[in-house]
């Protein structure tokens, strides 16, 4: 039986987990003086007993004056961190700050301390590293200001106002409808109202209106309502009001159907319907949306659209609407409408996802800000960040640490715990390797690659990023992850918390609750063999594997739509070898969760490092169609691993082409009158770092091979390179072998195709540029 496809590449063992972040010596020397500061000195004025506070102190003038916030702990306990907000006046601009960071939202400012001043002892203060700002314009003390939440002289908050003009504003069968003039304010904005009946909260609302559900037809109701504030203080209660339910005896007639019920705006997964009018011999009291036989949304009568989320990308949905009068007789349904959501990438053409890898800013060199300078994020649709791991002990989404991979690739136990936290969200990038050109501070909450990803973002708002869990050397724990229900839903939690909610770990003064909130729009699964044992020496596999994996996509899916808002992404490196499909792979019950299906597309052949791969004989690692002069029976091609899920029902618009851009490689090759195709070896060739015998990235592989010939087999599309007789031999793609793919997505209609990885492409993103061109955009 042919040996199944090899993984991609892992992390290049031994490589630094951590290196010191190249930091200004002035900030160096900062840091090394607050440390001995905070050890003996304080603050000179006195304390607010009993309270965080922070006092506002400022020098200079109007052209360019220093305004200083010492924050004061008058508490019996010390704090491990503290946060500023307040409004600067109107015509001031902050120009620079020290001992601190902050963010700017017109003239609302929120500080937060460097990571040597953060924690403040009981009775001490950040003096005499305070957070202090360089501004222009008129001199002046800033507004509003909180420390941790409360107001910084340390006075008890006044909560808002009683509403006032209390009022009923509309009653059905079951429904009380109130408004009110808005509560006047305290100290800090209303930010909702609470509806009570007695001391029950019966409503709650954003706004001056409120609907109270469920009541009894034909009965007297007495409400109150209360106004809340942004801190959560409460207000005293409005005067009372009674409202009294509609009497359905009174009225039997329904209203008419409403008409002429359409779509307007439709993405990936929302849809925005509208109708006309319903008319009732008394009146309308509100619109029901049906989706089937579902209620799914309800709207006041005098709001005839709504707009419905959560739906799923690529999908048709049909959906009715029903009028209803104020003793809730139903009208007849809508004439029905259908609509099918947007693809969630692509949407009809063909999508780019490429990968980049945490550790490409060591020995490759290779920064975020090189997918800019390349053209790549440009022409990406999608990156994949690889890799996150998982936690042994816990059996969570792993970061915060910093902890290589052992230097033996065959080590069971080379990526237990490892991560790489400095990389993520630690380093402290210079401008010269920073997206937008400005070099990190070195003590912000968000650095590293994490950070230049959010500048990518900002810059090229269509690009899609995810974080991909697992890959080669961390997939070892997924089978015990996936085992159960109770540890399918607190992985898949911990991963949300993680990267869509952005909770890092702290690492070094970076990293802290949100601080990632918006980098990842979802998550990518590298699981490196459900139910097989042909993954990194010592994974857990097991027989339930297949269906397990089924419930972890599905618990990542619900958990993912429960989060509301833009559809986010979910997606899976998957296998070529038919096999490995059979042993972990339920094709049509995984793809009802997964937006895309990344099909592995190399590795088909090839010789590692540690020469237990296929060192006695070359052979293509990517090629299309399957090579009739293989020696090896059945042997693997793309197409034979894309016919595999077509065959099995998968949409051809979920799943992409796995590209390699990097070239598998042996040496000592004979010639055998056919370039060294299928031809004896001695191992894997040199690679392009010392630890990766047999693999080079293909920028790396053709100006670094010396006397490398480049061939192309037109049957089976595979490029190959050889030296000549008792050479090396390379099998790789190129932009001819690339160009040819693309024209078999393109016929096969498929969703696009997929990078390992983003770093062996050219200065210029040749290869790229190849793809790009041969998928028509």
């Amino acid at each position: 039986m042919p040996r199944s496809p090899r993984p991609r590449s892992a992390p290049p063992a031994g490589r630094p987990a951590a290196r010191l972040r190249r930091r200004l010596a002035a900030v160096a020397t900062a840091c090394a003086l607050a440390l001995a500061g905070l050890a003996g000195l304080s603050a000179p004025a006195a304390h607010a007993a009993g309270a965080v506070t922070a006092e506002f102190s400022s020098t200079g003038s109007g052209s360019s004056w220093t305004g200083t916030y010492t924050v004061k702990n008058g508490t019996s306990s010390a704090i491990s961190t503290w946060q500023l907000e307040f409004d600067l006046p109107a015509g001031v601009k902050i120009t620079s700050e020290t001992y601190g960071t902050s963010t700017v939202t017109g003239q609302h400012v929120v500080a937060s301390p460097a990571y040597y001043n953060a924690a403040v002892p009981a009775g001490g203060s950040t003096y005499p590293y305070s957070y202090t700002f360089t501004a222009s314009g008129p001199m002046s003390a800033p507004t509003g200001c909180l420390v941790n939440g409360d107001k910084c002289d340390g006075s008890p908050a006044v909560p808002p106002q009683a509403p006032t003009g209390v009022a009923v504003a509309d009653a059905t069968a079951h429904t009380v409808t109130l408004k009110w003039t808005a509560a006047a304010l305290g100290d800090f904005p209303v930010a909702s109202y609470d509806v009570l009946q007695g001391s029950t909260v019966v409503a709650s609302s954003a706004t001056t209106s409120a609907t109270v559900q469920n009541l009894a037809p034909a009965t007297a109701y007495q409400f109150t309502v209360r106004a809340k504030d942004s801190r959560g203080n409460t207000g005293p209660l409005s005067a009372p009001v009674t409202a009294t339910t509609f009497d359905p005896a009174t009225d039997r007639i329904p209203p008419t159907a409403p008409g002429n019920l359409r779509a307007g705006t439709v993405t990936s997964s929302t849809v925005q319907l509208s109708w006309d009018a319903a008319t009732d011999n008394n009146r309308v009291a509100a619109y029901d949306v049906y989706q089937g036989t579902a209620l799914v949304a309800s709207t006041p009568a005098d709001t005839r659209t709504a707009t419905l989320t959560g739906l799923a990308p690529a999908t048709a949905y049909t959906f009715t609407v029903k009028a209803r009068d104020l003793a809730d007789n139903p009208s007849p349904a809508s004439s029905a409408v259908t609509v099918t959501t947007q693809e969630a990438v692509g949407n009809g053409g063909y999508a780019k996802v490429g990968y980049f890898v945490q550790w490409g800013i060591y020995g490759r060199q290779y920064f975020v800000k090189n997918l800019d300078t390349s053209g790549a994020a440009a022409k990406l649709d999608v990156i994949n960040y690889a890799f996150g791991n998982v936690d042994p002990q816990n059996l969570t989404c792993l970061n915060g640490v910093t902890k290589a991979t052992t230097a033996d690739p065959e080590d069971p136990g080379q990526g237990d715990g490892a991560g790489d936290a400095e990389a993520d969200y630690g380093r402290a990038f210079p401008a010269a390797q920073s997206v937008d050109g400005q070099a990190d501070d070195g003590w912000g909450k968000l650095r590293g690659n994490f950070n230049q990803l959010k500048e990518l973002k900002a810059k090229y708002p269509h690009l899609k990023v995810v974080m991909s869990l697992g890959g080669w050397t961390y997939s070892k724990f997924f089978s015990d992850v996936a085992a159960t229900d109770a540890s399918r839903k607190k992985f898949v939690s911990s991963c949300i918390d993680m990267y869509i909610k952005g909770n890092l770990p702290s690492y070094e003064g970076a990293g802290g609750p949100g601080v990632a909130a918006g980098i990842f729009d979802g998550f990518d699964i590298d699981w490196e063999w459900p139910g097989s044992p042909d993954g990194h020496p010592g994974n857990h596999y097991s027989a339930n594997d297949k269906a397990n994996l089924t419930a972890l996509l599905a618990e990542f899916r619900r958990q993912l739509d429960a989060l509301g808002g833009d559809h986010l992404l979910l997606t899976a490196f998957t296998p070529a070898d038919p096999a490995k499909i059979a042993a972990g792979w339920d094709l049509p019950q995984v793809s009802k969760s997964l937006d895309i299906e990344n099909v592995q597309g190399y590795d088909f052949h090839g010789s590692g490092s540690d020469n237990s791969w296929e060192p006695a004989r070359t052979g293509n690692q990517a090629n299309l169609y399957a090579d009739p002069t293989s020696p090896v029976p059945d042997d693997f091609s793309v197409d034979k691993a894309i016919r595999t899920y077509l065959d099995a029902g998968v949409s051809p618009r979920k799943l992409t082409v796995g590209l390699p851009f990097y070239g598998r490689g042996w040496q000592q090759v004979t010639d055998g009158g056919v370039h060294g195709v299928w031809q004896p070896a001695n191992g894997a060739a040199p690679g392009q770092f010392a630890e990766e015998a047999g693999t080079r990235g293909y920028s790396n592989l053709v100006t670094s091979v010396p006397g490398l010939t480049v061939y192309h087999d037109t049957t089976s599309v595979a490029t190959y390179g050889y030296t000549g007789n008792g050479g090396q031999w390379w099998s790789f793609d190129d932009a001819w072998s690339i160009g040819k793919k693309a024209q078999y997505i393109t016929s096969e209609h498929l969703l696009g195709a997929m990078i390992w990885e983003m770093s062996g492409d050219t200065p210029n993103g040749s290869l790229l540029t190849a793809l790009t061109t041969g998928l028509g955009g």
